[in-house]
């Protein structure tokens, strides 16, 4: 794996103090081993088809769900295939895989290492939370009877460290608050760091516009509180409420758009059919409007990711840290396929708007490209190439 460093952009203060995953580790996935893909504000993993682009995605968005407190089985429904494919059972036929994360913030760098056991059952059997030396909590599987794991977290008051049980299918990193009770200055640096992983690990959004989803009017029994979807199947929906909430970012959109379709561009935007349901078209001008239906792949992908990046937490649908103000987190936008069915045109001014977008530092991306080339004079991009 070669990696190209971004030119260095400075960024404000108020930026660097919030959490942001900066590493993520793939010490044994899928057909990962001892990966470390190191993440900028904009990072671009590139390299040909089966080096492990989208697992290394999926692995991302698996530690951001576990963040947010989801259970092994809803994150991982089939565990076997996140297994390295010539991992060796030991003696009771147990085979797994590891994966882990980096988190700077207010608390420093904290790494979040995790194995779970994938075969004969799904469980946690081990997982570390550590600051530099210092680990912070560490949990291990003592009875394989029994369905907890053993925990261990700093304490440094009259025991050096607290003892107790966890659940063995949840991530013990996202339980901490409700374990640890702050009372001494160890055990207020290990809620200080499980925050910092858990806000930087739930703000993100998984997203892979499928542009035969999207083509189709929003039917009104369908439509909800208009926060697009990882698939943006809901688009019109979304366009239908950015369009009357904020004049600025949705003209900023129509220029994107303009510099990414065919044809002339006056407007985006979505109206209501005779049913209720929301369609979105082009406005191209002398009373002329395109369906969205009628947009190329490449097109309607273009549009989706543009809409993404120049939105917020408030429009995608993603479950932010309530009990932390949205200034203190930042947006991480996981996109699988980055410049599918894009042409050169698409690509670079997609690629422009993100740099630009990931530089004021409310919004991060690490996108998935099957071609990385365009971002080599590009400012502030880091390219991961993961070479077979």
């Amino acid at each position: 794996m070669t990696v190209q460093s971004p030119v260095t952009v400075a960024e404000p203060p108020a930026v660097q103090d919030r959490p942001q995953v900066t590493e993520l580790r793939l010490s044994a996935f899928a057909g990962h081993r001892g990966t470390v893909l190191p993440l900028g504000p904009l990072t671009l993993v590139t390299g040909p088809s089966g080096s492990g682009k989208s697992s290394a995605l999926r692995a991302y968005e698996a530690l951001a769900r576990l963040g947010a407190g989801a259970e092994l089985s809803d994150v991982f429904p089939d565990p076997r295939a996140c297994v390295p494919e010539r991992a060796r059972a030991d003696g009771q036929r147990r085979r797994g895989f590891r994966i882990g994360c980096t988190v700077d913030g207010p608390a420093g760098p904290v790494r979040l290492d995790l194995a779970v056991q994938a075969e004969p059952e799904l469980r946690v059997v081990g997982e570390r939370l550590a600051r530099g030396p210092l680990v912070l909590l560490q949990t291990a599987l003592r009875d394989p009877g029994r369905r907890r794991v053993q925990a261990a977290w700093h304490t440094a008051g009259p025991s050096p460290v607290t003892r107790a049980p966890m659940p063995d299918d949840r991530l013990g990193t996202a339980l901490v608050p409700l374990r640890v009770a702050g009372k001494t200055a160890g055990q207020r640096l290990v809620l200080a760091a499980a925050e910092q992983v858990v806000v930087a690990l739930r703000s993100a959004f998984a997203c892979d516009p499928r542009p035969g989803r999207m083509r189709a009017p929003v039917p009104a029994a369908l439509a909800g509180p208009g926060r697009l979807l990882g698939g943006c199947d809901n688009l019109a929906e979304v366009l239908w409420r950015t369009r009357a909430e904020c004049a600025a970012r949705h003209a900023l959109l129509v220029s994107a758009v303009r510099a990414g379709c065919a044809g002339p561009v006056v407007d985006v935007f979505a109206q209501q059919t005779a049913d209720g349901a929301l369609e979105a078209y082009v406005d191209r001008g002398g009373g002329v409007r395109t369906p969205l239906g009628r947009l190329g792949d490449g097109e309607l992908r273009y549009l989706a990711l543009a809409l993404v990046l120049l939105t917020g937490p408030g429009v995608l649908a993603v479950d932010p840290v309530a009990e932390v103000p949205e200034a203190y987190q930042t947006l991480t936008v996981l996109a699988d396929g980055f410049d599918r069915r894009l042409d050169a045109r698409q690509t670079r001014a997609l690629g422009e708007l993100a740099a630009r977008t990931c530089g004021r530092g409310h919004i991060r991306l690490v996108g998935a490209v099957r071609d990385a080339s365009w971002a080599a004079d590009a400012a502030g991009v880091s390219v991961v190439d993961l070479e077979p």
